[in-house]
């Protein structure tokens, strides 16, 4: 029997082992690196209320064309010519982006939200004509979905035209249309809504793709911390300084990967509706782990250029307000792929409340090593604790 027209394009499933992720991806994430050190600036430049929306709004849509085209990747194979032309166009349309970032809100904002469009829309026109044979039921989702990112293109083609607070309130507008079309199912006017089982999704691949994303951003966090600190005369308190931002970056590395990551990937990998825990766990909870690991590396930048004298009240708010993301995104994670709040994480995020209110009698650096502290102190608490559970399990059997 011939296979459907387009199923050479498509993954293979049912083979017994996951989706690879492949070095086509990797290469596609690189433009990603450029995109977080961008946003980690910009954020730096601009330590205000307003700037800290603008770059939340930034990150969102940087990591929602990411995330759409790693559900892409989960579904066509990127080792397939046409698939990978498709990464190659959009890596120059996501440098495009990418640079227009520190302006997006001034004379770039045009050119930012046409590069976004022209991804998101682009990408799921693609896909439409991958899948529009071989998965009837994707080409039928992909038809729902490429109707919303049709509409809020328009609001973000009409924002870059607009300027000031018009401009962010249609982009604002935008984003949340498309951020709630996964949890309504891409409902549409004479489609209906999909369903996340209908999703056919390799849990393991979403789960490893995430998962680099965060070393993606981690390493952005030491590329400043190492840079930053290349450029200082090496005193005590700037080597002090950094020293604590590295502690604090592998204590992330450690609070994420040493049980959650791998634990949530057996979780995925064998669960009923894989799709479900992909739209939950990685499509929504990841960003607010990354958007930790942003905050922290500019509070890394702080302390190393400027360890002595009291902490203001915005090198406070980025100080402990990485760190408080970082452990909030891992803990909504975890409770939603392990059944449970790690108590760690809870704890942690008590400490680091209780620390800034110590922030106005703290110098700079003595806030940043009470954060990282606490980091190091929930991943030592989160590893001895289940480590006992572990033994107590096996002693049991």
């Amino acid at each position: 029997m011939a296979e459907p027209e387009g199923s050479h394009l498509l993954r293979g499933r049912g083979d017994g082992t996951h989706a690879r992720v492949t070095f086509i991806e990797l290469f596609f994430d690189l433009v990603f690196v450029f995109a977080i050190t961008q946003l980690s600036h910009g954020l730096l430049h601009h330590l205000t209320l307003g700037g800290a929306a603008q770059t939340l709004l930034l990150l969102l849509a940087v990591w929602w064309v990411w995330i759409f085209t790693s559900w892409v990747t989960n579904w066509l194979d990127p080792e397939a010519a046409p698939v990978r032309l498709m990464l190659f166009a959009l890596m120059l349309a996501g440098l495009v982006m990418s640079a227009s970032i520190p302006k997006a809100f001034e004379e770039r904002g045009l050119l930012f939200a046409g590069a976004y469009v022209t991804m998101q829309v682009g990408r799921s026109l693609f896909t439409l004509w991958a899948v529009r044979a071989a998965s009837p039921v994707n080409y039928r989702n992909f038809q729902r979905i490429t109707a919303w990112l049709a509409l809020s293109g328009v609001l973000w083609l009409a924002g870059g035209l607009l300027q000031g607070e018009a401009r962010f309130a249609l982009w604002l507008l935008a984003m949340l249309l498309e951020f709630i079309s996964p949890a309504l199912g891409f409902w549409t006017p004479g489609l209906g809504r999909s369903r996340t089982a209908d999703w056919d999704v390799s849990g393991a691949h979403m789960a490893e793709r995430c998962g680099l994303f965060v070393i993606l951003a981690l390493g952005e966090s030491i590329l400043i911390t190492g840079s930053t600190f290349a450029e200082l005369s090496w005193s005590a308190p700037t080597s002090t300084a950094f020293a604590v931002g590295l502690a604090g970056s592998i204590a992330m590395w450690w609070i994420y990967f040493n049980i959650g990551a791998e634990r949530a990937t057996r979780l995925i990998e064998h669960a009923a509706d894989p799709g479900r825990i992909a739209r939950l766990a990685y499509t929504y909870l990841h960003v607010v782990i990354v958007a930790g690991i942003i905050v922290a590396a500019v509070a890394d930048e702080l302390a190393i250029k400027h360890p002595v004298g009291r902490a203001g009240t915005a090198t406070a708010l980025v100080t402990i307000g990485g760190p408080m993301l970082f452990l909030a995104g891992c803990l909504l994670f975890k409770w939603s792929t392990a059944g449970w709040p790690p108590l760690s994480h809870m704890a942690g995020i008590a400490m680091l409340v209780a620390c800034f209110l110590l922030a106005p009698a703290l110098d700079t650096l003595a806030l940043a090593s009470l954060a990282s502290a606490v980091l190091v102190l929930v991943a030592g608490w989160e590893t001895l604790s289940l480590a006992g559970s572990r033994e107590r399990r096996d002693t049991a059997g």
